[in-house]
């Protein structure tokens, strides 16, 4: 059954977009990560332009992260200091995010800006997580004990200025890496179309060490608001956000999340780990496939949007 995408301007099979919102919905509950690094580059592949797939993720990362933020917040598993502290540089990532998403477009250079930057994540995070993973599961096949960092070991933006203490965090800390971690997420979610909690969580964890329980629920709370102003910064700036097609795959990531997070229960977690790094990897190579082999059409018909 073919819908039309009024912001895409695009036909669609409803069937295959709702498919896609299942399969990345399954992916996002087995290994509790946001899927937009995954649902963007699918959109883009089946012939929706970066520039609305990008806009339109953002809306679908926002809502899903909507529902997570309120069952950690219920379970007080939240530093809510901490993600103010974080949402301080994330609001101003977002903004300037938006920003030259906004000037690559009237360069005409947004695709390929766009591409570019998944091939670069993508390979190098999907690389070195597989390559992790499989260190993981071949030392534990020989026995060979993990090799802890020392407790209470510090790195050197430890003993940067402007510190404080989160206590539900455990942690004490200066705000400035913090707020450049927030100002690095909220850059790539508006760039990229991500929640780019694959790459905050372990960043609170090993750099920041924020403990495990409580650094989920605190990068929920910053995906949430840095994505929905990034949502209404697209709108308004671009016009490039398609509510239809957020809808539908809003409705297939709600349904497919159930399904991959029973899955994931079953699997240990180096697999997890090797499973999602090679999914990564290989998305990444899709995008290098794209950007080097010749189109169809070498040409493109482009109406102006300023008047002669």
């Amino acid at each position: 059954m073919q819908i039309y995408l009024p912001i895409a301007d695009l036909p669609v099979n409803i069937f295959l977009i709702l498919g896609m919102g299942l399969a990345v919905g399954f992916i996002s509950g087995m290994f509790g990560i946001g899927g937009g690094f995954l649902m963007t580059p699918l959109l883009i592949f089946i012939g929706v332009t970066p520039g609305v797939a990008v806009a339109s993720v953002t809306t679908h990362i926002a809502a899903s992260s909507c529902s997570g933020a309120i069952s950690y917040w219920r379970r007080n598993a939240v530093d809510l200091p901490l993600a103010l502290m974080l949402l301080g540089g994330g609001i101003l990532g977002t903004g300037t995010g938006v920003w030259l998403f906004t000037l690559m477009r009237a360069l005409d250079q947004l695709d390929l800006m766009i591409g570019l930057s998944y091939l670069t994540l993508l390979t190098v995070i999907g690389g070195l997580m597989a390559w992790e993973s499989i260190r993981a599961i071949l030392r534990t096949r020989s026995g060979r004990p993990v090799v802890l960092r020392r407790a209470g070991s510090h790195l050197w933006f430890h003993g940067l200025p402007i510190k404080f203490r989160f206590k539900r965090s455990r942690i004490y800390v200066s705000a400035i890496p913090i707020w450049v971690i927030g100002f690095i997420i909220g850059f790539i979610g508006a760039i990229m179309g991500i929640g780019g909690g694959f790459l905050l969580v372990p960043m609170l964890i090993y750099f920041l060490r924020v403990p495990t329980s409580t650094v989920i629920g605190t990068s929920q709370v910053l995906t949430l608001v840095t994505m929905a102003s990034a949502t209404v910064m697209h709108a308004v700036t671009n016009q490039q956000v398609d509510a239809v097609l957020a809808l539908i795959l809003m409705v297939g990531g709600v349904i497919g999340a159930q399904f991959g997070a029973r899955t994931g229960y079953k699997m240990t977690g180096e697999w997890l780990r090797l499973l999602l790094g090679v999914l990564v990897l290989v998305v990444g190579l899709r995008f290098a496939y794209a950007l080097i082999v010749p189109p169809t059409e070498l040409f493109s018909i482009r109406v102006s949007e300023t008047a002669p």
